[in-house]
C-alpha cells in the first residue's frame, strides 16, 4: 500500500492510469536508440483525506533532473514576458529595493532573476541542474546548485540569507517530498516576507482534461484547498491567490508566516468555493477522469490513422514533456508522426523518449511542407502559430488534441 506523501493516509483511489512511460524529459541521442530504454509506471492517485493528487514514485528525482535536463525557460518568449511582468508587479506590491533579498527556487536559466539583477536587487537562484545553472550565471544571476529542502534552507538562513520574497514557479508540483520543501520555505522566509508559488491548477486539469500535464517529473497535482492544508501544517498561511492563464490555467499563491498579521484576501475564499462546487472536496469528484482521457486518446489516434490513409503528411511542433505523455499513452511512433520541430537547440538532433520521433529545427518545416502540424504544447499555441504562420502558404493547418481534437 502506498501512503500519501503529505498526510500519510493509505492511497486507495486511482485518479488516472497512463500505463508505462519513460521520463518525459529524457530526450535521446540517436546512438541511444540501439540501447534499452527505462520505463516507469505512470499512475496517479488521489488521497481521500487531504485530496493531494500524486504519482506513485518509482524513481529518484535525480533520474529526472540531471545535467542533461533539456528544459530551458528562456526558449519561450511568452514565458519571458510573463516573468518580467510578474517581477515588476512584485517590486511594486512588496516595495522591493536594493536592501531586499529575493530567492527563486528552481531558477532554471535565470529567465526571471535577470530582472532582479537589472534592478540591482540582491538575489539568489537555487537550481539543481547544472546546464541551466551555468546559463543563469552567464546572465550574472548568482546560482546555488542544489535540490531545495529543509537542510538547504537551514544552511542559508544560518548564513543570514533569509528572503523578503521566495519565488517558486512551477516547482511545487515537481518535488517528491512536499513536506520537506515546505518546511524549507518556512525556514528561509523573513518574518514579514512573502512566498509566491505558481502551479497548474488541478481544477483546470480536470475541467479541460489536461492529462498531458501528468508525467513523472510532476509528483503532485495541486488544488488551493490542498496547498492551504500543507502550508498550515508547516506554520505558513495562504493570504492571497490569483488565477493566471499560464500552462492552461494556473494559480499564483501568496504565502506568509502563520503568525503574520497580513489579512487574507477574499480571492482565497472565492477559489476555494470554485473547487468545492466542482466536487474537489470529496473523492467522487476525481473518479471519472479516466474515461474522458481515453476518449481523447482514441480520437487523436483515429485522426492520425485517417490522415495516413488519405496520404496527408502530419508532423508535430514542440518537443514538450506534455507532448511525450500524449504520444506515449497513445502509442504513437514515427510511422504516424515522422518529426517534431522545436526551437530549443538543446533538443534539436535528439529523439523524443518512448516514441523515438526525431526533433528537428523549425527551419526544416518548409522542406516537409506538412498538411497538418500538431501543436503539442497547446498552452503556447498562439505563439507557435504566429512564429510558424508560413505553413499556411502551402495550405498547412494547425491541430491541437486536448481537450478535444481541433483544427485551428
Amino acid at each position: 500500500m502506498i501512503n500519501c506523501r503529505h498526510c500519510g493516509t493509505p492511497l486507495q483511489h486511482v485518479f488516472l492510469d497512463l500505463g508505462f512511460a519513460p521520463p518525459s524529459n529524457a530526450y535521446l541521442e540517436v546512438s541511444d536508440l540501439a540501447r534499452p530504454e527505462k520505463y516507469y509506471p505512470l499512475r496517479v492517485f488521489v488521497c481521500n483525506n487531504c485530496f493531494l493528487v500524486q504519482t506513485a514514485d518509482f524513481a529518484e528525482r535525480e533520474t529526472f533532473f540531471n545535467a542533461d535536463y533539456a528544459y530551458f525557460s528562456s526558449t519561450s518568449a511568452s514565458w519571458l514576458k510573463h516573468a518580467k511582468i510578474y517581477f515588476d508587479q512584485m517590486m511594486e506590491r512588496l516595495a522591493l529595493t536594493q536592501h531586499s533579498f529575493v530567492v527563486e527556487i528552481a531558477s532554471n536559466d535565470g529567465y526571471l532573476l535577470k530582472n532582479a539583477v537589472a534592478h540591482g536587487i540582491p538575489c539568489l537562484g537555487i537550481e539543481p541542474t547544472s546546464g541551466t545553472a551555468a546559463a543563469a550565471r552567464k546572465l550574472n544571476v548568482p546560482t546555488f546548485e542544489a535540490f531545495f529542502g529543509e537542510a538547504v534552507a537551514r544552511d542559508l538562513a544560518k548564513e543570514g540569507n533569509r528572503a523578503d520574497l521566495i519565488i517558486g514557479n512551477n516547482v511545487y508540483a515537481h518535488v517528491p517530498d512536499i513536506n520537506d520543501f515546505t518546511a524549507g520555505l518556512k525556514l528561509l522566509l523573513k518574518p514579514a516576507g512573502t512566498i509566491t508559488l505558481e502551479f497548474p491548477h488541478l481544477l483546470n486539469l480536470i475541467h479541460h482534461a489536461q492529462f498531458d500535464t501528468i508525467y513523472h517529473e510532476h509528483y503532485s497535482y495541486l488544488s488551493l484547498n490542498t496547498v492551504k492544508r500543507i502550508f498550515e501544517t508547516h506554520g505558513l498561511r495562504v493570504y492571497d491567490v490569483e488565477e493566471i492563464p499560464s500552462h492552461g490555467g494556473s494559480l499564483r499563491v501568496y504565502g506568509c508566516h502563520a503568525e503574520s498579521d497580513t489579512p487574507v484576501s477574499p480571492h482565497v475564499h472565492g477559489v476555494l468555493k470554485k473547487e468545492n462546487d466542482a466536487g474537489l472536496f470529496e473523492s467522487e469528484g476525481y473518479l471519472k477522469f479516466q474515461s474522458r482521457v481515453d476518449a481523447i486518446k482514441n480520437a487523436f489516434v483515429t485522426f492520425l490513422l485517417d490522415a495516413k490513409r488519405c496520404q496527408k503528411r502530419v508532423v508535430a511542433y514542440g518537443a514538450a514533456a506534455k507532448g511525450n505523455t500524449l504520444l506515449n499513452y497513445a502509442g504513437i511512433r514515427p510511422d504516424l508522426l515522422p518529426a517534431v520541430f522545436d526551437a530549443a537547440p538543446s533538443k534539436q538532433g535528439k529523439c523524443l523518449p518512448g516514441s523515438h520521433i526525431p526533433i528537428l529545427n523549425p527551419e526544416q518545416l518548409a522542406i516537409f511542407k506538412p498538411d497538418y502540424v500538431v501543436i503539442l504544447p497547446w498552452n503556447l499555441k498562439t505563439e507557435i502559430m504566429v512564429q510558424n504562420s508560413r505553413i499556411r502558404s502551402w495550405g498547412g493547418k494547425f491541430i491541437t488534441a486536448i481537450p478535444e481534437l481541433e483544427v485551428l
